[in-house]
């Protein structure tokens, strides 16, 4: 579980999540204080390192030459109804066009891409 609380400072929150303490704040534009990510880059970074995490583990367990795995991610609402997520994926090492193209495979069933693509429900209370 990972709990946000905001004080009056516009708009910097301190998140927790277990042991870890990390911040999320606006850009100065909205009337931030662009001192830590936005939201959408907290959203962005959670489907980047699932996707780096993932492929790590599958290209160590194939035993394949993979030196480095940078995944960056892009997030843009067009409209109201429509979120489009932009996932590039860079891989240093050796490995081959079959290897690449499975690897992208792999990245595409990480648990946050199953998340992001499944039916989702968000419950909110009070109290």
């Amino acid at each position: 579980m990972t709990t946000a609380s905001i004080a009056k400072e516009h708009y910097r929150l301190t998140l927790k999540n277990g042991e870890h303490e990390f911040y999320a704040d606006e850009p100065k534009a909205v009337g931030g204080g662009d001192t830590a990510s936005a939201p959408d880059g907290l959203l962005e970074a959670s489907l980047a390192s699932c996707t780096a995490i993932t492929l790590r583990m599958y290209a160590d367990r194939k035993e394949w030459k993979v030196d480095t795995i940078e995944v960056s991610v892009n997030v843009e609402r067009i409209g109201n109804n429509k979120t489009v997520f932009t996932r590039k994926i860079l891989f240093t090492g050796h490995i081959d066009p079959e290897q690449e193209e499975r690897l992208l495979q792999i990245a595409k069933a990480c648990p946050v891409s199953k998340t992001l693509l499944g039916e989702i429900e968000i419950n909110s209370s009070v109290g």
